[in-house]
């Protein structure tokens, strides 16, 4: 059905072939209106013939027109022409990805800068309430202007060929046609290849494997036919990526469960976010002798991408506060600690020429000092809220709120940095080391946990209890590990 140079479709004049799908075929050519160029998608006639799905399709094309966003094709018009089905959008000048990454895999900071843009876009028509759902390397165009995602709403209906089995297509192939459903094999969430109900997070999957191609210039699951290929969706895990907080965000996506993904494309666009500034401030020269407060406050960010990361649930609004703590002088800034709750502030104060603990509660204008707890410095809660750990006469000690005394649960120096966990663990750096060590919650002989080239500091547990990040102030570097198994630093963080 190719159309020559010269037809015209109303006021469109065909200029020459661009590229072809399977759903159909795209030209350049010259709005004689306007006196521009755009380009038209024209749609196969066995897709035309079908009055339902020319509705649809006209429906999809508006709210498509609505969207308006700088990283997503404009929709320029709809029309029809001698039982031809055709689409109008911008020109657009440059390559696609799928272009690109035949020539090799893009530099980190390069997948960076576009896929942020891409979740930025992808959120956008979410909130619209458009599921792509044939989002794939070759519907991504790169311009001078960044990123454009191309095809919305085309792969959203359900398009019967007669002839197509899943023995039959390879997956290679441009399009592959499951249940009923139009994508493209390789980008396929799960539930796409089983034939089930897909929304928005199906769109997160496809993200998932277009970023892990990016990256290592490979797709995140291979197979010789497309029932391997599809085997391999199902039931595999894409290799690890080298880059530890990319690798958890590209792996999160591609939960086969999606009620394990990510359930936004804004929570996926504001990690990517943070994975670039942390990328930039690592190759910013940092002044000798970095403040602990810069540690602590980056801690805080490093934990909250954590609880992120290693969430299943999805993510609860909460109302905001915003309080000022006023303290007693005091000459340690970064001493403090919130109850799990977030009801409860745990900070080091002076008292009498002292530096000691002092315990307010948030719905609280006062503080009170914790007797027993003189000279400490780091303190930490216990899951439950309870206790709370800290450092002090060289010892990690424990204080249980209520009990006035504080006991003594192991060797520790000039501690810097604890964490507590739910099966009574309690992590933490001795000294000036190079060592995490563990301990019991009711003290005994520590055990060495990992030891790292430089000095770890202020280790933070994530949701499963098992895995935590810790900072290393020789590096400075952000680590990612377990309690059984270490995993490599990375200098982003």
């Amino acid at each position: 059905m190719t159309l020559e140079a010269g037809i015209s479709l109303g006021s469109y004049q065909i200029d020459r072939l661009l590229g072809a799908g399977g759903m159909g075929e795209v030209y350049k050519a010259r709005d004689t209106r306007l006196d521009r160029t755009v380009a038209i998608k024209v749609l196969l006639a066995e897709f035309s013939d079908d009055v339902e799905q020319r509705h649809r399709l006209v429906h999809e094309a508006r709210v498509i027109a609505s969207l308006n966003h700088p990283h997503i094709c404009t929709l320029h018009d709809v029309g029809s022409q001698d039982g031809i089905d055709f689409l109008v959008m911008e020109y657009l000048e440059g390559e696609t990805l799928a272009s690109r990454l035949a020539r090799g895999a893009l530099p980190l900071p390069q997948t960076l800068e576009l896929a942020v843009p891409i979740a930025d876009a992808l959120e956008r028509a979410h909130r619209a309430g458009i599921v792509h759902r044939d989002l794939k390397p070759g519907n991504i165009m790169l311009t001078k202007s960044g990123p454009k995602l191309l095809d919305f709403g085309l792969a959203k209906l359900r398009m019967p060929v007669k002839g197509s089995s899943l023995d039959s297509a390879t997956p290679t192939a441009e399009k592959s046609v499951l249940g009923g459903l139009f994508g493209t094999l390789p980008y396929m969430a799960p539930e796409q290849i089983e034939g089930k109900e897909t929304d928005a997070r199906a769109d997160l999957w496809s993200l998932g494997a277009v970023l892990y191609e990016m990256v290592t210039g490979r797709r995140a699951f291979e197979g010789t036919s497309a029932a391997g290929l599809s085997a391999a969706i199902l039931e595999h895990e894409a290799p690890a990526l080298s880059h530890p907080f990319l690798n958890r965000v590209v792996q999160k996506c591609l939960a086969k469960d999606p009620e394990a993904r990510f359930q936004s494309a804004g929570e996926v666009r504001e990690l990517l976010r943070w994975v670039t500034e942390s990328l930039a401030e690592a190759r910013t020269p940092t002044p000798r002798g970095r403040n602990w407060a810069h540690a602590v406050w980056a801690l805080a960010g490093a934990a909250a991408m954590g609880i992120l990361l290693y969430s299943r649930a999805a993510p609860v609004e909460l109302p905001e506060t915003r309080l000022e703590v006023v303290t007693p002088p005091t000459s340690d800034e970064i001493s403090f600690s919130l109850s799990p709750d977030g009801r409860s502030l745990v900070f080091v104060a002076d008292s009498d020429g002292k530096s000691m603990l002092w315990l307010r509660g948030l719905d609280s204008e006062s503080a009170t000092p914790m007797t027993s707890t003189e000279g400490a410095a780091f303190p930490f809660w216990s899951p439950d809220g309870r206790s709370v750990g800290f450092f002090a006469d060289e010892k990690l000690k424990r204080i249980d709120l209520g009990s006035g005394r504080a006991r003594v649960l192991a060797d520790a120096g000039a501690g810097r940095g604890g964490a507590w966990n739910r099966e009574g663990v309690i992590l933490f750096a001795p000294s000036q080391g190079r060592e995490l060590q563990r301990v019991s919650e009711d003290g005994g002989e520590p055990g060495l946990v990992i030891r790292v080239n430089g000095q770890p500091r202020f280790p933070q547990f994530l949701p499963d209890q098992r895995h935590f990040v810790f900072y290393n102030l020789s590096g400075p570097t952000w680590c990612v590990s377990g309690l059984t198994r270490f995993t490599r630093c990375q200098e982003a963080f």
